[in-house]
């Protein structure tokens, strides 16, 4: 019934199976993927975030979601991982990658954005606050990985908890957590 959800399609495949080359697992599950390329058509004429480009995948369904308007700046520090986006993806011009640490992006910002996902500890559980601050009114902030994961180290889940419970104590998000696919949180900053 829902078989379209799984299906890979252009340099999506390609940038798994380069992921798995390098021996990157931490991408962006298809169903994940999938509500965030629906999302995205949510906000014509957006400013896009992405904060841990990794391998790009995550990048790739963005990019799929966004109209010709959009434009998108994804980064990462990690210079192998973003070496796999920048050959699938970076003839897109409405994508901007940038190699640099996440905090240290988010402090140099003046730029605010329609749409933020945040995939990596900047922006989700390292300045939360400063991610949301740039985020627009009307806007839309996403994260994945907050049900457990195989990979969480020792005390991940009370991390994980602090972060919900900051968000749901904020009274300028309108917020849904989902506990589908990795955990998401989907969350719209009040107009």
């Amino acid at each position: 019934m829902f078989d379209h959800v799984a299906e890979v399609v252009g340099s999506h495949k390609e940038i798994a199976s380069a992921s798995a080359d390098l021996g990157f697992s931490m991408s962006v599950d298809v169903q994940a993927a999938s509500l965030l390329r629906t999302l995205a058509r949510l906000k014509p004429g957006g400013k896009f975030l992405e904060l841990g480009t990794g391998t790009g995948l995550s990048t790739a369904w963005l990019l799929d979601g966004m109209d010709e308007q959009s434009t998108l700046i994804s980064v990462d520090n990690d210079l192998a991982c973003q070496a796999i986006a920048e050959k699938f993806l970076g003839v897109d011009n409405r994508l901007q990658l940038i190699c640099q640490d996440g905090e240290e992006w988010l402090n140099a910002n003046t730029e605010s954005f329609d749409f933020i996902f945040a995939d990596t500890w900047a922006g989700k559980y390292l300045q939360l606050n400063k991610a949301l601050s740039i985020l627009k009114p009307n806007g839309i902030y996403v994260i994945d990985d907050m049900l457990p994961q195989p990979n969480w180290p020792e005390g991940h889940q009370a991390k994980a908890d602090r972060l919900i419970a900051q968000l749901d104590s904020r009274d300028d998000l309108i917020l849904t957590k989902l506990a589908w696919s990795t955990g998401l949180v989907i969350a719209t900053k009040k107009g």
